[in-house]
């Protein structure tokens, strides 16, 4: 099973569609790991996109992703990383596929609404990066059922 790591980034939070978002993603049959909403400070942001620093981008970029809270997820199933970035659609929203996130809630390259990881490897750094190991969660679809 591969895993993969995607953000609700600050403007699919202040839209109120983390829900929906989340919901995208299940609907695909990957399954949910991992939760957590928090609020990257500076350091944090730049340390995560540290592969894009000099770049004419970083600066927006980190305050973009320091202005609200985001909502990091694990998901996990067969091909994930590439499950996970066909829901999501291309980068810059307006070239996104129609029936994606990024083209139904994004408005550009930035302001896209979710960020996914590229690659396996990507997934497990940004992984690490947002949650500890006992963060993160294995269940079957019964595990819920109590008998009485």
């Amino acid at each position: 099973m591969e895993r993969t790591c995607v953000l609700v980034k600050p403007d699919g939070v202040c839209k109120n569609i983390v829900g929906t978002v989340l919901s995208r993603f299940a609907q695909t049959g990957l399954l949910l790991r991992g939760l957590r909403m928090l609020r990257l400070t500076p350091a944090q942001a730049e340390e995560f996109y540290g592969e894009h620093k000099g770049k004419p981008f970083y600066a927006p970029l980190i305050g973009f992703m320091t202005s609200a809270p985001i909502v990091a997820t694990v998901w996990e199933g067969p091909e994930a990383v590439a499950k996970a970035r066909s829901v999501m659609g291309a980068t810059n929203s307006p070239e996104a596929s129609v029936g994606t996130i990024r083209r139904d809630f994004g408005t550009n390259n930035r302001y896209n609404v979710v960020h996914g990881s590229d690659s396996v490897v990507s997934a497990q750094r940004e992984i690490r990066f947002f949650f500890k190991p006992d963060e993160l969660f294995t269940y079957q679809e019964n595990d819920w059922k109590v008998e009485k």
